[in-house]
């Protein structure tokens, strides 16, 4: 299943030499974050609004990991249910990423 993760580069940076990513929002909140296609402009919207160097990581999550749970949030379109990965996200599945640039399509592998 394709995910995306949005991430300012400076951080995505720390992970060069680890086998798995874990942003803030795993200390604090027990989760990765990510979000759908379709979702993504959105989050980017609401989060990263102003952000400079954002990176759009793609992210292959086998759909049986039970650590990949959909869960509800609210937000402007009211509530809806935003994949969680509940751990650290490992490198094997960041399946390339591209500078976020709003309304773009993924650029594909930079790394």
């Amino acid at each position: 299943m394709t995910l995306f993760h949005l991430v300012p580069a400076a951080h995505w940076r720390l992970t060069e030499d680890r086998r798995v990513y874990e942003p803030a929002s795993l200390a604090s909140e027990g989760f990765v974050h990510l979000s759908t296609d379709d979702q993504v402009a959105g989050t980017a919207a609401r989060f990263f609004s102003g952000v400079p160097d954002l990176l759009l990581l793609e992210v292959e999550i086998p759909e049986d990991d039970p650590r990949l749970r959909w869960e509800p949030s609210a937000g402007p379109r009211g509530v809806e249910e935003f994949p969680h990965f509940h751990g650290p996200l490992p490198l094997a599945y960041v399946a390339g990423w591209s500078r976020w640039r709003s309304g773009a399509e993924p650029l594909g592998p930079e790394s």
